[in-house]
């Protein structure tokens, strides 16, 4: 397979290797970047990829929360350019498709379309096109996330992250309601949801995490580990050591807390619930990266 310059581009923008690196990469796993990425991690050439860093995809990440109904919403809508994305109208679009969704709960994008509008009687796919007449470039509703609270006692925090390019939802719980009600909770909740945004955990715990991926880790790990030439059990506790490495950063309770580096984010949601008299957790969360589906499918 031909290696092209776009090729050698994309790895080393996704892993920060060197150029020559990744062309050899390419070349040894003939032209699979995921081979290609897996290549460089084992010669310790490259540190975990962030595939969602080689999102391009134009428009915004929107959000939106009914504190009434405990209903938050996360929708992407693409455009072409750049330059509709920081439109005021399409980013009143944005988010009025967002709002939508949390009163109406539509199961997918296609029942989205198909339905009326807000309070309008044209189906959302009328009023799509009517924007993209109105705004000038065409433009779609990529997925959306409604999470609604399940718990008896918590809430549904909303945090979009700069102009529009990452937008997280995450739905906490209390053991009261006082804790709940609280500003404490209220702050904690927006933390943990850029925590979310800026350290993108793989999963809310190490029991949670994907079996599939764990096991990919692991063996990473042991090729790295047998590339030192030690022997077979000094290169096992290496492997062991540096899967446990891995959880701690990547997934959520384990991460180190991003406004301060020496208590995990577990330990940060311990020490609220213990200033609030009752347990805190968190239930689940989404983190959508702008273009990031398109990315996938290419």
């Amino acid at each position: 397979m031909e290696i092209t310059a776009k090729m050698v581009k994309d790895l080393r923008e996704t892993t920060a290797a060197g150029m020559m690196d990744c062309k050899k990469a390419l070349v040894e796993s003939d032209g699979d970047m995921d081979a290609a990425i897996d290549l460089l991690r084992t010669k310790g050439l490259a540190a975990l990829a962030k595939k969602a860093g080689r999102a391009t995809n134009e428009g915004l990440v929107g959000g939106h929360v009914d504190c009434t109904t405990g209903v938050g919403v996360l929708v992407e809508v693409n455009c072409e350019t750049d330059f509709v994305a920081r439109n005021a109208d399409f980013k009143a679009f944005v988010n009025s498709v967002a709002q939508h969704i949390a009163v109406s709960g539509p199961s997918d994008v296609a029942d989205l379309m198909a339905k009326p509008f807000a309070d309008r009687e044209d189906s959302f796919e009328q009023v799509l096109g009517e924007t993209v007449a109105k705004i000038g470039e065409n433009m779609g509703v990529a997925r959306f996330s409604r999470v609604e609270v399940t718990s008896d006692f918590g809430g549904v925090t909303v945090y979009i992250h700069g102009v529009g390019n990452i937008g997280v939802v995450v739905e906490m719980s209390a053991s009261t309601a006082e804790a709940a009600a609280s500003d404490a909770f209220a702050a904690a909740a927006k933390d943990v949801a850029m925590q979310v945004a800026a350290a993108s955990p793989i999963s809310l715990s190490r029991d949670d995490a994907d079996q599939d991926v764990i096991a990919h880790e692991l063996e990473i790990y042991k090729a790295q580990a047998a590339e030192s030439g030690k022997p077979e059990a000094i290169q096992t506790k290496i492997a062991e050591g540096r899967l446990e490495k891995f959880f701690k950063e990547s997934t959520l309770l384990e991460q180190p807390f991003v406004k301060d580096q020496d208590v995990s984010v577990g330990n940060y949601l311990a020490k609220i619930g213990k200033e609030l008299g009752a347990e805190l957790g968190v239930v689940r969360f989404e983190r959508y990266v702008l273009g990031e589906t398109a990315r996938g499918e290419e």
